[in-house]
């Protein structure tokens, strides 16, 4: 199919494209995708909750742990140390294992006393702890 001069020399490389094997890869990705689609789109059968369920629409209220940058701590409004911080964690764990910790630490503050309350809250066996931030 080449198309030119009668007197060209046979030795002059040939510029036409050869489309073959990109219709060869074409085909390939064409099956691949065809076999692999309805694996991709294939459902899981899941009970999903109904919307009547009121606590899950309006999630608990978090307990605050306070820290100072002096290391006090404060659960809600009541100021405590670190021994009286293990027993009421361990109390409010054995009334609601479902309660969930929001520690709001100074941005001073070591992360030793940071730590240690951490690791009262998972010796008292709450396992839903979460840190307060500041919106940027």
């Amino acid at each position: 199919m080449a198309f030119g001069n009668l007197n060209q020399d046979d030795n002059m490389p040939m510029a036409e494209i050869n489309v073959t094997p990109l219709v060869d890869v074409m085909l390939v990705l064409l099956i691949v995708f065809m076999i692999t689609m309805p694996v991709l789109t294939h459902s899981i059968p899941l009970q999903l909750p109904s919307a009547g369920n009121t606590e899950a629409v309006n999630p608990k209220e978090p307990l605050r742990l306070s820290i100072g940058q002096d290391g006090q701590y404060a659960l809600g409004e009541q100021k405590e140390d670190l021994t009286q911080l293990r027993a009421s964690l361990s109390t409010i764990a054995k009334t609601n294992p479902d309660a969930i910790l929001a520690i709001a630490a100074d941005k001073n503050v070591p992360y030793d006393h940071v730590a240690q309350a951490l690791a009262a809250a998972r010796d008292a066996g709450l396992t839903k702890v979460g840190f307060v931030t500041e919106d940027p």
